[in-house]
């Protein structure tokens, strides 16, 4: 499988295979080789489904019947490659080579790349493109970068201050610990402190221990589980205690969640109701719910196992079966890559859940969590050892 953009005599031209054939789309019109035009490109797929925009003239495929994903397990190359045999012959028209010219400002399902010095894992022979201190966007936030002799300065936007209008103005005097992410709240002019996993109060300068993880609505755990290079991904189970009187809430989720073809367990709740899903792959996100119980938003314990054996989903709440269901009797795909990663409650301060989850799950969760043990491993998962903030200690009242 491959995903290839390149320049073929003064055209961009997109190709792809998923599997079964290589799909080629080419912009109706050429670009500029003056060297001092910038051109916005859009490319990409839905499912086999191909598109290209060239400075907003778009190039669409009417996709047929074949493969939906895209399952490559190398590196991101941009501008050449390491090698120039790393190139499937079909992913390129003429003898493969390097790009020259400039690129900025790339986003790969919806994050930007930072084209820097530090930020890829490698390259070879790239330049300053800009020519002067200011680069592109030196300046966050919509701040106005300016060259002067002794380098450059940026002009701020009201709310923003800092060398590169990074830090906001609610932020600039906080008294949050070391522990502590400063959050800004600009419709209070004031901030909040949100805290480490392991620390708590106003100002985060308070240490505390919990074997019960209690969630707050801006809360979350991230797990990395140090055994997934050695589980059977095609029969994967977690099981978890938890206890909340809200009606909706992301509990788990097994997975990357870094763009929508990422592989993910999850468990929630929606109307007050225990909601499973699972994508095992080409997006193909299959909701379980349970239509019998409503009693999940009781204040009181539950305790719910989810065990995937290849296509087969079982759900359990409170020792009953009250799920079982064959995803794709197919079987086309039957392991759970999650990456090795768990989330709890939440995902990263500023990512939303009902965004990240495109809607399968409508808000952070609010209550507790413990006894969290993941496939068949004889021991509990330690919360605390995990990344995360805004946990609360749930043993206590606070």
């Amino acid at each position: 499988d491959f995903l290839c953009i390149s320049l073929v005599n003064g055209f961009t031209q997109l190709r792809y295979n998923l599997g079964d054939r290589t799909v080629i789309l080419q912009t109706l019109q050429k670009v500029h080789t003056n060297g001092n035009t910038w051109h916005l490109l859009n490319a990409g797929r839905v499912g086999n489904e191909g598109y290209l925009n060239l400075d907003g003239v778009n190039v669409t495929q009417k996709a047929s019947p074949g493969m939906n994903a895209l399952d490559t397990h190398s590196d991101f190359f941009v501008g050449g490659v390491s090698s120039l045999n790393l190139v499937n012959p079909m992913a390129i028209e003429n003898e493969p080579t390097g790009f020259t010219g400039c690129i900025r400002e790339m986003v790969i399902n919806n994050r930007e790349l930072n084209l820097t010095v530090t930020d890829p894992k490698g390259g070879a022979n790239i330049g300053d493109c800009d020519g002067t201190d200011c680069g592109y966007t030196v300046c966050k936030n919509n701040g106005t970068c300016q060259v002067g002799n002794s380098g450059f300065s940026c002009s701020c936007p009201k709310d923003w201050t800092g060398t590169r209008c990074e830090q906001s103005i609610h932020c600039s005097q906080n008294m949050c610990g070391s522990h502590a992410l400063c959050i800004p709240q600009p419709s209070s002019f004031s901030y909040t402190c949100a805290c480490a996993l392991g620390w708590t109060g106003k100002y985060c300068d308070n240490k505390i221990e919990f074997y019960i993880a209690k969630f707050v609505g801006n809360s979350y755990i991230k797990y990395t589980d140090p055994f997934y290079g050695k589980r059977d991904l095609q029969y994967s189970r977690l099981s978890l205690n938890f206890t909340t009187n809200q009606t909706e809430g992301l509990i788990a989720w097994m997975g990357k969640s870094e763009d929508e073809d990422n592989d993910f367990l999850a468990i929630g709740l929606a109307n007050g109701t225990l909601k499973v899903v699972i994508n095992l792959g080409e997006r193909i996100s299959v909701p379980l719910m349970d239509r019998k119980y409503f009693t999940c938003s009781d204040g009181r314990w539950h305790f719910t196992t989810v065990v995937q054996n290849h296509t087969c989903v079982k759900v359990y709440l409170d020792e009953e079966l009250i799920l079982f269901e064959d995803i794709d009797p197919q079987k086309k795909y039957t392991a759970l890559n999650y990456g090795g990663i768990c989330y709890f409650g939440g995902f990263e301060i500023g990512r939303k859940v009902n965004t990240v989850t495109t809607g399968l799950f409508q808000k952070e969760f609010t209550g507790k969590i413990k006894d969290v043990v993941l496939f068949q491993d004889s021991k509990k998962i330690q919360l605390m050892k995990a990344e995360g903030y805004n946990i609360h200690d749930g043993n206590s009242g606070n």
